[in-house]
């Protein structure tokens, strides 16, 4: 399948995609005419539609009559523009498709269920418990794909399919992962063709950043024609990219790998031989061994016990970072200088490489998010706005704007379901090709 996420804007005034009046691109302007629906939550009416999408009149009645048909679209009254009888609104149907998304994170999983518009109508959360190998932990998510379904009340025929969003790299082609260093005995396991048996649901793969950047297009956040980086901040750090209101992937489907991006000469030393990799600088592990040496907290409970063995936690495990960094957070949100100040250094790492970023692409919005967001936001968007104005060339220019993700903590999980519903009802360049 063609996996090139399409943009939403969500503002009237933006520009809509336009058809083509020529024959054999009838799909292309189903979904070109679906689009321009989907963005307009009041609702559009048939010479609206004709006149943003530059298609015949006949062609959008005929393709409006198919998309009411199938229930994708509803009318949902009349308004009155000018002499002449009032228009009949054409909407979305929210609950005529659904998608699920699965997020893989190296310490949990997140199970969403989306409507057509893009808003979570179910949602679970599972551990990736520790010692579980890929089979195992498919097996499970199988299963929860299964009962999430049944428990949101959703009928299994609306359901378009399942979207997984996992730590790269992925190979697109094969529906894999590449050695994930995130996620060690992973390395070419069948994600994709297990899950697709195991549910009988069409199953896509990506990379949690780029999911993270889909979901952002698709729920209107970024604009129709916006570049934006995304940089998400987990276990891992990387990179989604918008470039012209489409998620750039690279020819390998793995663009936006930025943990080798130099951020400064110094930092801790990086696996690649390098000091000031953002990837190894910026990691929560990183800043929670710093924290500990530098003796900030306490970040660990003395005497945290496993629930199923009653010993120690190894305070270096996956989970147990993540809380530890959040402990971290919070001492800085409460005043601790020292937290705060190593919060500020990781911010202006990432200010760093953000300039970088939107030099290289000329970009016009920079956005984080990921599960470990919440906590960093209130430094990172005291300072880095500025930092970011004083170094990137391209803010001279225009204005480039710093924010949180609007999706919120659950970013990639839905961004996975929203993989499902671009690749169903966005419309692609590509559709319009002819091979001789």
């Amino acid at each position: 399948m063609n996996r090139s996420g399409t943009a939403t804007p969500a503002s009237q005034t933006a520009t809509a995609r336009r058809g083509s009046n020529l024959p054999r691109v009838g799909d292309y302007n189903q979904v070109v005419v679906l689009e321009a629906i989907r963005h307009r939550v009041e609702g559009l009416s048939r010479v609206e539609i004709a006149t943003l999408t530059g298609l015949s009149p006949q062609a959008v009645s005929n393709i409006c009559r198919r998309l009411l048909s199938t229930g994708l679209v509803v009318e949902a009254g009349k308004r009155v523009a000018g002499p002449g009888k009032p228009r009949t609104l054409l909407r979305l149907a929210p609950r005529s498709r659904f998608a699920v998304g699965v997020h893989l994170d190296p310490a949990l999983m997140t199970f969403v269920v989306l409507d057509l518009v893009g808003r979570p109508v179910a949602r679970s959360v599972r551990p990736l418990r520790p010692g579980l190998g890929p089979d195992q932990v498919l097996t499970e998510v199988a299963q929860e794909v299964s009962a999430l379904i049944t428990a949101s009340g959703v009928e299994p025929d609306r359901v378009v399919g399942l979207g997984v969003a996992a730590p790269g790299p992925v190979d697109a082609s094969t529906g894999t992962l590449v050695r994930p260093p995130n996620l060690p005995g992973w390395d070419r396991v069948a994600i994709r063709d297990a899950l697709s048996a195991a549910t009988n649901l069409c199953v896509l793969l990506d990379k949690d950043v780029v999911a993270a950047a889909v979901a952002e297009l698709w729920t209107g956040a970024i604009g129709e024609r916006g570049s934006a980086v995304f940089f998400y901040i987990g276990t891992g750090v990387g990179a989604g990219l918008v470039l012209g209101g489409e998620v750039y992937r690279g020819p390998s489907g793995n663009a936006g790998e930025m943990g080798h991006l130099l951020t400064g000469p110094d930092g801790p030393l990086c696996a690649c031989g390098q000091r000031g990799c953002i990837g190894e600088a910026c990691s929560p592990r990183v800043l929670v061994e710093t924290a500990r040496r530098r003796g900030i907290g306490p970040l660990d409970p003395p005497d945290r016990m496993t629930e199923d063995e009653g010993r120690a936690v190894d305070v270096d495990h996956r989970d147990v970072i993540g809380d530890a960094f959040g402990r971290l957070c919070q001492l800085a949100r409460g005043g601790d200088a020292d937290a705060i100040q190593l919060l500020e250094a990781m911010a202006e790492r990432f200010a760093k490489a953000a300039a970088d970023v939107v030099d290289l692409l000329d970009l016009d919005e920079v956005v984080f998010g990921g599960p470990l967001w919440d906590g960093l936001a209130p430094v990172f968007l005291r300072i880095l706005p500025d930092l970011l104005r004083s170094s990137a060339a391209a803010s001279t220019i225009h204005s480039v704007t710093v924010r949180g993700t609007s999706v919120g903590a659950d970013v990639a999980a839905v961004g996975a379901a929203c993989l499902v519903l671009d690749e169903a009802f966005s419309p692609r360049s590509t559709t319009l090709l002819v091979t001789r």
